[in-house]
């Protein structure tokens, strides 16, 4: 039963964040507003104790998630065959320009250590 009451409390809060996004018109997507909403409330027990057996459930249950997404690389396995390099090196790739563009922003925006 705690779980449901969790599961209760994260579409709550998602459903808030948006109304709150579409209602405001904010510039942020409704789950991330309502992710904190959800930080600020997990500080009060009687949400806090459900989500945490909620989160439980679905963290054990984690492995399941990834079926779907098994089933249609299976089913798309042609697409792979053809453009499955490409793909290879596009992720790749793109991985490495946001790794490089983080640290060179990180870097840009550190004070130096010396002043």
């Amino acid at each position: 039963m705690q779980g449901l009451r969790g599961l209760a409390w994260l579409l709550a809060m998602q459903s808030l964040g948006e109304l709150l996004s579409r209602g405001l018109a904010l510039p942020f997507p409704g789950p991330v507003i309502g992710m904190l909403l959800l930080l600020l409330a997990l500080r009060w027990a009687p949400v806090r104790e459900p989500v945490a057996a909620c989160a439980r459930f679905l963290l054990s249950h984690l492995s399941l998630l990834f079926v779907p997404v098994g089933v249609g690389v299976m089913t798309h396995l042609g697409l792979l065959n053809q453009y499955g390099v490409r793909m290879l090196l596009v992720i790749v790739l793109s991985t490495w320009i946001g790794l490089a563009v983080t640290a060179l922003t990180l870097r840009y925006f550190q004070k130096p250590s010396d002043a």
